[in-house]
């Protein structure tokens, strides 16, 4: 059974930093496989943040993220994280990481894509 448990979530002061991680278990990424962090505030459309197609450069970042996260995938621990520094209270809000497990050309932004996800970790940023 695929699972993925995020972790590393918490409370800092505006311009920390925190590291998320996303572990799987039940499956081992394979290349071309993609792996998404989403964020959610509540009453706020859920916002794709970064997507790593696995064993690919340039990862996609949005716009609002560009910069200061950093996503990678550390094959032997089968985890995923996510690097955020310089944060921002705009920052806060639950973050999930979900995984598609089929061999993609190119990972798409749309939660629907993914049908594996985690529980959600919450980040919350104080000025």
């Amino acid at each position: 059974q695929v699972q993925l448990v995020e972790s590393g979530g918490g409370s800092v002061q505006a311009g920390g930093s925190l590291r998320l991680s996303c572990a799987g278990s039940g499956y081992t990424y394979r290349a071309n496989n993609c792996v998404v962090w989403f964020r959610q505030v509540p009453g706020k459309e859920r916002e794709v943040i970064t997507i790593i197609r696995t064993g690919n450069p340039n990862p996609y970042y949005a716009d609002t993220v560009k910069g200061r996260f950093t996503i990678s995938l550390d094959n032997a621990k089968n985890t995923v994280h996510l690097q955020m520094n310089s944060l921002k209270p705009e920052d806060s809000a639950m973050y999930y990481c979900a995984a598609d497990l089929q061999w993609r050309a190119a990972c798409r932004p749309s939660a629907s894509e993914y049908n594996y996800w985690g529980q959600g970790t919450q980040v919350t940023v104080s000025s």
